[in-house]
């Protein structure tokens, strides 16, 4: 939901002056830096100060606590998804069930538009550093102990009675999330789509990387992400111009174009919603230092259809691995705003049309009423290769979208190749110029 203020009138044309360097935000300071009594500050700091603490909603499933999904049919543990489906099917008796939508099981799909303050799922509680990777299980089948680390596997099979355990229980470190987005696209299909996509880059790309490329690697990978809806306001200030003229002075080579405009100070308000925007709570993956990896390519195959998340069931991650959530709810606020300051610009956008040379924002301000926050898996197919080079040399990865089969990547390429071929049509072009000038002449 949007709405925004009606452009206003043109005012008169302010005085010219020279525009700012762009769009700072002002950081407030920290809490204790202030020196003042809260109650004497303004609204908005007054009541982010003494807001209350976040309110949690218990995804938890006390079915699943003792680590054991069972058939509802014949009890069985031995449990898996139907590839490409949302379905879990028993392997012991064929009866198969489909998971509950998350937002259907805790209403979050509703309500965004009342959000108030900080509501945050039991899965999207801050970890504790001092919780432990290791999850320890009394089998009920035989009495054996079975043991999960949970920095490689979320799923283990006792040894002696094949009873399969898998970590449902909500431990705070980070590895157990509130909701899970299964696999549809199945690995063949990413396989196929990565060939593809390689295949069409290989003129320009590194002979060792086509030496060495073995898609059958590819790797279906849970992604950990924060899962945000939002009910926000946005303030933006700047000037934009109103072109009154375009000249031209000089001739041949000298010849340049002048602009005349008219400035104006352009003032914009909007109330919008967010309903399920995605935030990387992996500090690795949000890494996003191009000199070092390709992480930003994973941003590049959204969006997914999270509305279809299922309530957590370990049962989903059999066959694939996983990446442990390891930044909390205020960590990534900082990241949450900057998305929220991009989309407000966008909303705004269509009142400032009539400002045909453009508008430059230099002040922003944003107010977030509320927030709701929920840990989320979701499905990537995942090939990578390192290509060696100075600090540690580049990571590059292709992922495919393991609901939509989107699929983009980065492909180490030969340098002299491209400057090779870039030349040469250079030259191509100089020549199919000069012939259209001798011949129109």
């Amino acid at each position: 939901m949007t709405t925004a203020k009606d452009p206003p009138p043109l005012p008169p044309p302010l005085p010219p002056r020279v525009s700012g360097p762009g769009s700072p935000r002002d950081v407030p300071p920290l809490p204790g830096e202030l020196g003042v009594d809260p109650s004497t500050l303004p609204p908005p700091i007054r009541d982010e100060l003494q807001a209350p603490d976040p309110l949690a909603i218990d995804t938890a499933s006390d079915e699943l606590k003792d680590g054991l999904n069972r058939c509802p049919k014949c009890g069985s543990t031995d449990i898996r998804q139907r590839a490409g489906t949302d379905v879990l099917v028993c392997l012991y008796c064929r009866h198969e069930w489909h998971g509950e939508r998350v937002e259907e099981a805790f209403g979050f799909g509703e309500g965004i538009d009342q959000l108030s303050g900080t509501v945050i799922a039991s899965g999207a509680r801050d970890i504790d550093a001092d919780a432990a990777a290791l999850m320890t299980f009394k089998c009920g089948g035989c009495g054996a102990e079975v043991t999960v680390n949970t920095n490689s596997a979320m799923t283990a099979r006792c040894h002696w009675c094949r009873h399969v355990f898998g970590i449902n229980e909500q431990v705070p470190n980070g590895a157990v999330p509130d909701a899970v987005l299964p696999f549809h696209i199945k690995k063949a299909d990413a396989v196929a789509r990565i060939r593809q996509f390689v295949g069409k880059r290989q003129l320009f790309a590194l002979k060792a990387f086509k030496e060495q490329f073995t898609p059958d690697n590819v790797v279906g990978v849970y992604m950990p992400y924060m899962i945000v809806d939002g009910k926000v306001s946005a303030d933006v200030t700047g000037r934009g111009e109103i072109k009154t003229r375009q000249y031209t002075r000089g001739s041949g080579n000298d010849k340049k174009t002048y602009y005349d405009a008219d400035v104006y100070r352009v003032e914009r308000h909007v109330d919008f919603t967010v309903d399920d925007l995605p935030l990387e709570s992996s500090a690795a993956r949000g890494n996003l230092d191009t000199r070092a990896n390709t992480n930003n390519i994973i941003n590049t195959i959204l969006p997914f259809d999270t509305k279809n998340a299922v309530k957590w069931n370990a049962s989903y991650l059999s066959g694939f691995t996983s990446e442990k959530r390891d930044r909390d709810v205020e960590q990534l606020r900082p990241r949450l705003e900057d998305q929220l300051l991009s989309i407000a610009r966008a909303q705004v956008e269509s009142s400032v049309r009539r400002y045909d040379r453009g508008v430059r924002w230099e002040q922003e301000g944003i107010a977030v009423h509320g927030t709701r926050w929920v840990a989320m898996y979701l499905p990537v197919w995942l090939y990578s290769y390192h290509q060696p080079g100075r600090n540690g040399g580049l990571l590059h990865y292709i992922a495919v979208n393991g609901r939509t089969g989107e699929t983009m990547g980065s492909v180490p390429i030969q340098q002299w190749k491209l400057l090779t071929t870039a030349l040469t049509v250079g030259t191509i072009l100089e020549g199919i110029a000069l012939w259209i000038l001798a011949h129109t002449a």
